[in-house]
């Protein structure tokens, strides 16, 4: 009896170091699967699919996705050293939105308002304690100008007239959004003061068009063409921000006002006080190491006259940096920059 169990015993044995053998190369298999990219030395970056990668925009009534997708055009097309590499862009909440989704790793590049993602390094503001810090600065995009439609025979003056209106105050995770409720804000006007839309600024629009809606906030490039676009449709006016208005927003923010010049659009008859900001890229530390993160920084911007929207003409080199103070820089556009002395 004690030579049968023996004998079970090393069959068992003998099993056991053959599936460890087994194991050890099936390993070694999926390593070599991996590490398409030989020559990176980041372990996380040579896990990437970088035949799927995606770039969070925003909503497809505003500047982000038509014009995150103009970029992620431009950057497949003119990429150097990364066969197979593929950046779609993908609609989303936008600034916010996109900065989260490179925390969970659901995305490798983001556009974003500076201010969010200034907050987003210490979990301030819409980041509710909960920092960002995968990700770095790579580029300027275009300057970002709060823009604040009402239909001309509102009556709608000011925003402190924006009481107990319908309102549209950009989607969940938004610049638009968060600057939104900044400025109700600072005429005294809080949650459940109006009727809040979340939605982003072509639905906004839509619903301005049909009467259906009584203001829409849209942190969007200068001339806007869903601005441009509603105005052929309804009649609208603009809504500044007062003086006093400005001024508490300044102090409780980093975003600077700025004057819309009449000549923006055909229905203004004046200058209008708004505020602005900076659009930026952004992109995963964990997806994207330096040397694909330099790739993708100088296949952009030396290359951005392909890109046919209004707000492409921005992506220049000597802009590249505005926005940038505050954030840590992505260590592939760090090099790309300071090759071409701008830093």
């Amino acid at each position: 009896m004690s030579k049968k169990l023996y004998s079970m015993f090393a069959l068992l044995l003998t099993a056991i170091l053959f599936l460890a053998a087994c194991g050890d190369g099936n390993n070694n298999n999926n390593d070599d699967v991996a590490g398409n990219n030989n020559n990176n030395d980041n372990d996380a970056a040579d896990e990437v699919n970088i035949g799927n990668l995606q770039l969070g925009t925003g909503g497809t009534g505003g500047t982000y996705y038509p014009l995150g997708g103009e970029m992620a055009t431009v950057i497949t097309n003119n990429i150097e050293g990364y066969d197979g590499f593929d950046l779609s862009a993908v609609s989303s909440g936008a600034s916010v939105d996109n900065l989260v989704m490179i925390r969970d790793g659901e995305v490798a590049l983001g556009m974003t308002v500076h201010i969010p993602a200034i907050d987003s390094l210490t979990g301030d503001g819409d980041f509710h304690g909960v920092p960002v810090e995968n990700f770095g600065f790579m580029g300027h995009i275009y300057p970002e100008v709060m823009q604040i439609i009402t239909p001309a025979g509102s009556g709608i003056e000011t925003i402190g007239d924006l009481a107990g209106k319908n309102v549209a105050i950009g989607p969940p995770g938004s610049g638009t959004q968060a600057l939104a409720k900044l400025i109700l804000e600072a005429y005294g006007l809080e949650d459940g003061d109006y009727t809040a839309f979340e939605e982003n600024f072509g639905d906004a629009a839509d619903r301005i068009q049909d009467g259906n809606l009584d203001a829409s906030f849209g942190l969007l490039g200068l001339p806007a063409s869903s601005i441009e676009g509603l105005a052929l449709n309804r009649d609208i006016r603009m809504i500044p921000i007062t003086p006093e208005g400005l001024a508490y927003v300044e102090e409780n923010s980093g975003y600077e006002g700025m004057t819309i010049p009449s000549d923006s659009y055909s229905f203004l008859d004046e200058d209008i006080q708004a505020i602005t900001a900076y659009a930026i890229l952004v992109g995963s530390t964990d997806l994207i190491d330096e040397d694909l993160g330099y790739a993708i920084t100088k296949a952009l911007f030396e290359n951005r006259d392909q890109i046919s929207h209004d707000q492409g003409a921005h992506l220049t080199k000597e802009n590249a940096l505005l926005g940038s103070e505050g954030l840590p820089m992505h260590p592939g556009a760090e090099r790309y920059f300071q090759e071409e002395g701008l830093q």
